[in-house]
């Protein structure tokens, strides 16, 4: 299945910060929904700022337009607003993007975990992120800090406890 770019991405005016705040307000909700969904489709997790500005979703090679590094960094400031982007380091450089909240993976993966009679049962973090168990379902190959994250908001739920095993990590459900 092929990612649908929005109507906007065809627009030039798109690729510029616009002036007025009304319309700049929208234009930002456009591009935020924009990234998350492309990250979201192919299932990205960190972005590198430099790499950004060469990617489709900034850089529209079709219209020969892509998004100022300064419109991409209020772009990746109004994600991190929001919640669905965390900063990896000092120099914002590299960051973690949240298309879903780690609380949202949570509900999803416990209503896996109930729907299929699994409550009072012990999982490796691998099994739950690969296992074929898993399989086709939407948190499968889930990276293993977002996974952790949402474990640990099961755990402040009090619907998991994340322990340690052996060969690393796993989780009770409750």
């Amino acid at each position: 299945m092929s990612f649908e770019w929005p109507w906007q991405y065809n627009f030039p005016p798109f690729f510029t910060l616009q002036p007025n705040v009304d319309t700049r307000q929208k234009q930002l909700a456009a591009w935020c929904s924009l990234a998350l969904s492309y990250c979201r489709h192919h299932k990205l997790y960190t972005l590198d700022v430099m790499e950004a500005q060469e990617s489709p979703v900034f850089n529209n090679k079709k219209i020969e337009r892509k998004l100022s590094m300064e419109a991409i960094q209020v772009v990746f400031e109004e994600l991190r607003k929001k919640g669905n982007l965390e900063w990896l380091d000092k120099n914002k450089s590299r960051c973690l993007v949240m298309w879903r909240r780690p609380e949202e993976w949570g509900k999803l993966i416990y209503q896996w975990v109930s729907k299929n009679g699994m409550v009072n049962s012990v999982f490796t973090l691998y099994e739950l992120s690969n296992g074929d168990d898993t399989e086709g379902e939407e948190f499968h190959g889930l990276e293993d800090w977002m996974l952790l994250r949402s474990l640990q908001a099961l755990q402040a739920e009090g619907k998991a406890e994340i322990i340690t095993m052996d060969d690393g990590k796993g989780v009770k459900f409750f």
